[in-house]
């Protein structure tokens, strides 16, 4: 499963992009890989990329144990931390609902999702209106 992060500090966002196939054990890996990166911080915005993705490998179980896991790591007391799902397709959308019930209940993660990159970009605060131009800005 290629998944990438790409930490924007200065935007105080990561962007994770999936492709191929999905399953929790690879998210985890790249999680850890994350939150040991210098440029990592609690709190910081998320935006994560599914268009790509082909195939899920789902196992609500796992998904719980991941979704607590990631919690502890970005956890910023007194600052909601907000995540973008960016979905293309009618399986990653329920993968993103999934995942995005599964912080309901804590008022720390707000999760929403979005087949618009103007509109998940406008929902994380930033000005850009297409992806591209927010990852060419900082590369």
């Amino acid at each position: 499963m290629p998944l990438t992060f790409r930490i924007l500090p200065d935007m105080a966002l990561v962007y994770v992009c999936y492709s191929g196939a999905i399953c929790p054990r690879d998210t985890m890996r790249v999680f850890n890989e994350y939150m040991s990166h210098p440029d990592f911080r609690p709190g910081q915005k998320q935006l994560v990329d599914l268009r790509q993705v082909i195939k899920i490998a789902f196992d609500y179980p796992e998904l719980v144990k991941m979704q607590a896991k990631k919690a502890e790591g970005i956890y910023l007391p007194g600052a909601p931390t907000l995540m973008a799902y960016l979905t293309g397709s009618a399986d990653t959308m329920r993968a993103a609902r999934a995942i995005q019930r599964s912080w309901d209940g804590t008022s720390d993660v707000i999760a929403r999702i979005f087949t618009d990159e103007a509109d998940a970009l406008g929902f994380l605060g930033l000005p850009q209106t297409e992806l591209q131009a927010l990852l060419v800005r900082t590369a």
